[in-house]
C-alpha cells in the first residue's frame, strides 16, 4: 500500500481536482433529474450520475490505494449500463421487457 509521501504532489493534487469536479457536475446531474423538464432529460441526468459515481470511485481508490474501489466501480458501470438501456427502452416504448 502507498502512502501519502509515496504519490506525487501534483497526482494527489489532480486526484482532489479531479474528486471535487466529479461530485460538482454529480450534484448538476443531480439537479436535472429533480427539475427535469421532460423525461429524457432526467433519464440523460441519471446516466450522467452513474457515470460520475464510478469516476469518483476510482479517483478515490487512487487517492487511497485500495483496489475493491475499481471492483465497486465496475460493478456500477454495469449496473448503470443496463438501467440506462431498460429507461431508454421504457421511454421511447412504454415497455421494457418485450
Amino acid at each position: 500500500m502507498a502512502t501519502e509521501s509515496q504519490i506525487p504532489a501534483f497526482l494527489t493534487l489532480a486526484i482532489t481536482i479531479g474528486l471535487v469536479i466529479a461530485t460538482g457536475v454529480t450534484l448538476l446531474a443531480g439537479y436535472r433529474v429533480i427539475r427535469g423538464p421532460t423525461t429524457p432529460d432526467r433519464v440523460i441526468g441519471l446516466d450522467t450520475i452513474g457515470t460520475n459515481v464510478v469516476a469518483i470511485a476510482v479517483l478515490f481508490a487512487l487517492r487511497t490505494d485500495q483496489g475493491f474501489f475499481i471492483e465497486v466501480g465496475i460493478a456500477l458501470a454495469i449496473i448503470g449500463f443496463i438501467s440506462t438501456i431498460a429507461a431508454a427502452l421504457f421511454v421511447t416504448g412504454g415497455d421494457v421487457i418485450q
